[in-house]
């Protein structure tokens, strides 16, 4: 419980500071350009009817120039009631009836001034990941794994050993780019690669790629096409867990499973798969052959081997921790002054921009919907306890998505209005509030189905343990 509320606070706060800042953009130019702000909202604030009593969904904290500031109860966003503007708080009936002198209203104002003032929240946005980044870079450095460090190398799917790639291999280079560190971006770089560099065995080999490789192919694969090798260690052993009472200890090497030797913890996770799809199967009820494990280690300080006999608990866990591999392998750490930080932040701000918007085909593929997330998606990643580097890293990129996201031409989005400022700027004709209202509309039903399809996955994955 403890870790779901500081995941849940971790969220929460996150939500609170980009939503401010987003609607802050679109407020900064509307007020630049003379237009009324009705109300500045945090989260969505629409009314509930409880019966006995109706709650109108807000709390209103102070007015200052002309604009009321209230807080939401829903956090799935936040407005700007901008006059003369038909958005998810003003129908154009509304509009009609608004009585905001005529060169305060939104509509009225130039093409290119609306334009800047759809434009803001998603460059505030931007700018928010940038600043973030920079702060980092300032405060804590960047610390990484050189690529030649990750001694114990990866581990490849059966795919991507067809192509010539060997377990233990170290990927450092493709014929366009060189790999300083492990990141996602491997994944990105092998789809625009002919050749990829090995280290194996301490000489570098070259592998020749095939013509073109899937990145959706790539990342839905079970398992991975290939991901940093942890060796089958167990770092600490759940006190009176199923690991514990088999007599399980720390340092201990599990070198089999069931009969089926593994040598690191990404085989093992594949084998203890097979386990999960038998309990989902059932629906939780399984005998006692299923969950009746022996597993065969090496105690740490001998070379003999230890069969014990496990009994997983009902989830399949051993009750154990998994080796830190990270922590054998040497970091570096480039250090930023408060000039250097800035380059550099905007540096890593753009690339993953650019690596996001590059992966965003995924998510329009039938394994990518599966992925598509809530709430419950974004809260765990968060750390499960309070990190503030892997806070702030995290709510920069999810500051990108937001600006991403947000930029599409999706209507209600900013990106909708955005699309529909510059037709009119093309074709010198303006839409009718009408006209946007009834765009307006069709684009909340596909966000809320959007919505829909996040809750549902997650409620799937928590409930049902399916994809």
């Amino acid at each position: 419980m403890e870790i779901f509320l500081i995941k849940a606070a971790q969220l929460l706060l996150c939500f609170m500071l980009l939503v401010l800042l987003h609607e802050g953009g679109h407020f900064f130019f509307a007020k630049v350009f003379g237009i009324r702000v009705k109300k500045f909202c945090i989260f969505f604030d629409p009314s509930i009817n409880l019966g006995f009593k109706k709650f109108s969904g807000t709390l209103k904290l102070f007015t200052l120039h002309g604009t009321d500031y209230h807080l939401g109860w829903l956090p799935l966003g936040g407005y700007v009631n901008i006059a003369g503007m038909v958005d998810e708080s003003t129908t154009a009936e509304q509009l009609e009836e608004d009585d905001t002198p005529a060169e305060q209203r939104f509509c009225n104002k130039p093409a290119w001034q609306r334009l800047l003032v759809m434009v803001g929240g998603v460059l505030m946005n931007f700018i928010t990941a940038l600043v973030i980044y920079s702060a980092i870079f300032f405060t804590w450095g960047e610390e990484y794994v050189p690529a030649r460090n990750m001694l114990h190398g990866y581990v490849f799917n059966e795919q991507a050993q067809a192509m010539g790639f060997r377990n233990g291999d170290i990927v450092i280079s493709t014929d366009k780019t060189v790999f300083e560190r492990w990141n996602g971006d491997v994944y990105t770089e092998l789809t625009k690669a002919n050749s990829v560099n090995v280290l194996r065995n301490g000489k570098e080999v070259t592998i020749n790629l095939p013509e073109k490789l899937d990145l959706v192919e790539m990342v839905k694969q079970t398992p991975l096409f290939m991901e940093p090798a942890v060796p089958s260690i167990v770092d600490s052993v759940m006190p009176k867990g199923p690991a514990d009472n088999a007599g399980m200890r720390k340092g201990d090497r599990i070198v089999a499973f069931n009969g089926k030797g593994v040598e690191t913890w990404n085989e093992l996770d594949v084998v203890m798969g097979i386990v999960s799809d038998q309990i989902a199967a059932a629906d939780g009820k399984v005998g006692d052959n299923v969950l009746n494990a022996s597993i065969v280690v090496r105690h740490d300080g001998s070379e003999s081997l230890d069969t014990l006999k496990c009994r997983l608990s009902d989830e399949r866990k051993m009750g154990v921790i998994k080796h830190n591999v990270l922590a054998e392998y040497q970091t570096e750490t480039i250090s930023y002054n408060a000039l250097s930080c800035i380059p550099a932040g905007i540096r890593h701000g753009w690339e993953q921009m650019c690596n996001y918007i590059y992966q965003l085909k995924f998510i329009f593929s039938s394994e990518g919907a599966k992925s598509v997330g809530s709430f419950g998606t974004i809260g765990s990643l968060f750390p499960s306890a309070w990190y503030w580097p892997a806070f702030w890293s995290l709510t920069a990129f999810i500051s990108i998505i937001l600006a991403v996201m947000n930029f599409l031409p999706i209507p209600m989005l900013d990106g909708g209005y955005i699309f529909l400022t510059l037709i009119e700027v093309i074709t010198r004709r303006k839409f009718s509030e009408r006209a946007i209202e009834r765009v307006n509309t069709i684009g909340f039903y596909l966000v809320l189905a959007l919505m829909a399809l996040g809750i549902f996955n997650d409620f799937a994955r928590m409930v049902f343990h399916i994809y």
